[in-house]
């Protein structure tokens, strides 16, 4: 969301009129537009998308688009004493394959999911997004698909799309490339932090389902794809109602709004988004030392894509369960006797998948059973 440049008010050299339309090529006089920047389709940019960041403000929000920085009043959106959270976060070389099919509505989703749900581990409520949006040509249209979804994801989970910036950098990017940066700001009161230390062993591990892959192991996804020669335009093999690139490109869940509830509920001891590592990385980050998981392979049915990928690799199941989500996106850890009132808060399916025993030193998985069709 580049801002137009503002005229300066006072300059040591020889006055110099500012108009908006890009200078007109003169003679041997170089020009921005020339070199592949054009000033005139980014302002446009900006007013085409400047009604979808709007759409997503709310209480808090002070003042709107336009601004050199956006200004959020965390008292005004009902917060009395609280901690600021931020993160920041890509989509990957999952972009490469949304470039090469030609389908760019669901990246704005994996943006804002992948940095929201981490956010909500700690128990805090996304308050705004900012974007970075970058590349080589600016394209309206994929533009404008990218920040509508990124708008719709915010929407869905009561974030304001704060604002961001677009960069045109011909040189750096080729073609129709394209990358994505995001940027999430949240809050949660002083006392509602949570920080897994009150995680003890007979605890249950349950289990959110993901959407398909989300945002990591894209690399070896592609490769896969690219060894085998496969199409993203043909049926996929393990969802013949969807191509290949349809169903390898299904957004990335956004678990703000279930993991909200239950965390309102006062009965969640901590959680886990299931990123890059997978399985056995990132649940281990809210265990204390001294405490391990077991995980039950057998307790959740995992999507059909995680069954191909593991067979045309072929990929090992350790090897899936350190790079793919393996069909569970978010972990949440509670004591045995409130996983009821948890699940139900959640809204969704959440079967126990594993538990918390004893361990020595620090924590670590254990899977078990864990196995591909």
């Amino acid at each position: 969301m580049t801002l137009p440049p503002q005229p300066r008010a006072h300059c040591n050299g020889p006055w110099i009129e500012y108009r908006r339309a890009a200078l007109a090529h003169s003679g041997n006089h170089y020009t921005y537009r020339q070199a592949g920047v054009d000033i005139a389709a980014g302002n446009a940019f900006v007013r085409a998308i400047s009604g979808l960041a709007k759409a997503t403000h709310g209480p808090g929000v002070v003042g709107g688009i336009g601004g050199f920085a956006g200004i959020f009043d965390p008292k005004a959106a009902g917060f009395d004493d609280p901690l600021l959270l931020a993160a920041t976060d890509g989509v990957g070389t999952k972009l490469k394959l949304a470039i090469e099919a030609g389908w760019h509505d669901g990246v704005g989703q994996d943006l804002v999911a992948m940095c929201v749900n981490d956010l909500v581990v700690a128990g805090a409520k996304p308050l705004f997004f900012l974007d970075y949006y970058a590349t080589g040509k600016l394209d309206q249209e994929i533009g404008v698909a990218i920040v509508g979804g990124i708008a719709r994801a915010c929407g869905e989970i009561g974030c304001a799309l704060l604002g961001g910036e677009t960069a045109e950098m011909p040189g750096l990017y080729e073609g129709d490339d394209y990358d994505l940066a995001g940027f999430a700001v949240g809050a949660v009161e002083r006392g509602g932090l949570l920080t897994g230390e009150t995680i003890a062993t007979g605890d249950v591990v349950l289990g959110l389902a993901s959407s398909g892959v989300h945002s990591n192991g894209f690399s070896l996804v592609r490769r896969l794809v690219a060894d085998r020669g496969l199409r993203l335009d043909e049926p996929a093999p393990f969802d013949t109602s969807l191509n290949l690139g349809e169903a390898l490109l299904r957004p990335t869940a956004l678990y703000v709004n279930a993991c909200l509830a239950a965390v309102a509920t006062g009965k969640v001891k901590g959680l886990a988004h299931i990123t890059g590592g997978g399985l056995l990385e990132n649940i281990p980050r809210v265990v204390p030392d001294g405490l391990d998981v077991e995980i039950d392979g057998t307790a959740w049915d995992k999507p059909a894509v995680f069954d191909w990928l593991a067979r045309i690799g072929p990929v090992a199941p350790a090897e899936m369960a350190r790079t793919f989500n393996c069909g569970i996106g978010m972990a949440v850890v509670v004591a045995a006797e409130d996983a009821g009132i948890v699940t139900e808060a959640l809204g969704e399916p959440a079967p126990a998948i594993g538990r918390i025993v004893a361990g020595d030193g620090p924590s670590a998985v254990h899977l078990k059973d864990f196995a591909f069709a």
